[in-house]
């Protein structure tokens, strides 16, 4: 007797892992090559087209590293207290501009500028002031509490790589060279559309069996955090033609056209059938869950990705796969992002033939971070991504996850910016 299935990927034969999919993204594309020159305060997340080599030594001199009495080490007396005139004050930015002779100590404070003749600073709460002089104990060793010229960066040494996606603390490790600029990949051309007579724009009235539509809001987002240019082409209906002249139109001028809907094998799903009509598909079906139907292919020399129309299956699917491409199509050389293994605090059944994603909270336990599952799995609840903290990955080839045992864990955080 036939037997129904409630399982989605059970129809259309061999699919394509993840893997193999991202190799084939790999091969087919190419980063832009324009550069711009940008300011420091615009530069976030950029993609840095040139190294930058120090053109200067980082800190420029040698500077005090607390607030104390600086002097030279052969001044004070081994094993017993040195009592020596305080002969001036060096601030931050107000070196004192003569050399220490070894008959006096400084008072110094916290970056100021190291005087020639003093080696070493002894803290200030380890020493004792009386008419204008100061006794400092013994036990310090030479050099103490000293920082050296180019202790950070050194005077032709490169230090951001080309490749490099900006963030807040190379931007401040530029600047503390004295740049006030950077050039970097333009801007990576991004149009978006989605797809589907149900879907609707936010703010207006819902007929029946409509869907305001949240992919495409979803998506500008996770592409602006990865400082693309975004084109919204917004909603198309399930007409081939439509779809067709869309994605013409958006290819011209774009580097990336990335929709969402439509791709799977229903009557009025268009988008694969035109990328089709106007170029071609390396892929279309994937053995992930959530995300199978996933197309990638090329319109014209125009790279697309069609993602899934089910919410939670578009973050899903971008994350592993339009991410992956944005960044390298921006000229990033960012290394994978790295998976954590957590104790898993559920059990799970599923087919080994395909790679699942399962949305997970974490929380800690008595031998490190438990990764509790979201309680439902539906690719279109949306809420779950919200309350998770990421995805469990159960990869290819494991059919089970003990209560207990051991999973590997995608932070939202090394992914979504």
């Amino acid at each position: 007797m036939a037997q129904l299935t409630d399982d989605c990927f059970a129809f259309g034969g061999q699919l394509m892992s993840a893997g193999e999919a991202l190799k084939i993204l790999k091969s087919k594309v190419h980063a832009v090559t324009e550069t711009e020159s940008v300011r420091l305060n615009d530069a976030r997340g950029r993609v840095l087209a040139e190294p930058v080599v120090a053109t200067r030594d980082v800190p420029p001199h040698d500077n005090a590293a607390v607030d104390g009495y600086a002097v030279s080490f052969d001044a004070l007396k081994p094993g017993e207290p040195t009592t020596l005139p305080i002969g001036g004050r060096a601030a931050a930015g107000h070196p004192l501009g003569r050399k220490v002779t070894p008959g006096e100590c400084i008072r110094i404070f916290t970056g100021a500028q190291m005087p020639d003749g003093a080696d070493t600073v002894l803290m200030q709460e380890d020493c004792r002031v009386t008419d204008g002089k100061a006794t400092l104990p013994p036990g310090i060793k030479r050099g103490a509490n000293r920082r050296f010229a180019g202790e950070d960066v050194k005077r032709g040494a490169t230090v951001l790589a080309a490749g490099r996606r900006l963030r807040p603390q190379e931007i401040g490790l530029a600047a503390s060279l004295g740049l006030m600029t950077l050039t970097v990949r333009r801007k990576l051309r991004v149009a978006i559309f989605s797809t589907g007579d149900e879907v609707r724009e936010p703010g207006g009235e819902l007929p029946p069996g409509a869907i305001f539509d949240s992919n495409r809001y979803t998506l500008r987002a996770l592409l602006e955090g990865l400082s693309c240019a975004v084109t919204d082409l917004g909603i198309l209906p399930d007409s081939l033609d439509a779809v067709r002249d869309a994605l013409a139109r958006a290819a011209e001028g774009h580097d990336l056209v990335l929709t969402s809907g439509g791709v799977s094998s229903g009557e009025e799903d268009h988008v694969k059938a035109a990328v089709e009509a106007l170029g071609q598909l390396h892929f279309w079906r994937l053995a992930i869950k959530p995300g199978r139907p996933v197309a990638m292919g090329q319109i014209g020399r125009v790279p697309f990705i069609g993602l899934p129309g089910n919410p939670v299956a578009v973050m899903v699917t971008f994350l592993l796969l339009a991410r992956p491409l944005v960044l390298l199509l921006s000229g990033a050389d960012d290394a994978p992002p790295r998976l954590f293994r957590v104790v898993s605090g559920f059990a799970y059944d599923k087919k080994g033939s395909r790679t699942e994603y399962l949305r997970a909270r974490l929380k800690p336990g008595e031998s490190g971070w438990v990764a509790e599952k979201f309680p439902r799995d539906g690719a279109g609840i949306l809420t779950s991504m919200v309350e998770s903290d990421g995805l469990v990955e159960i990869p290819e080839g494991l059919s089970h996850v003990e209560l207990g045992g051991t999973v590997d864990f995608l932070p939202f955080s090394e992914v979504i910016a």
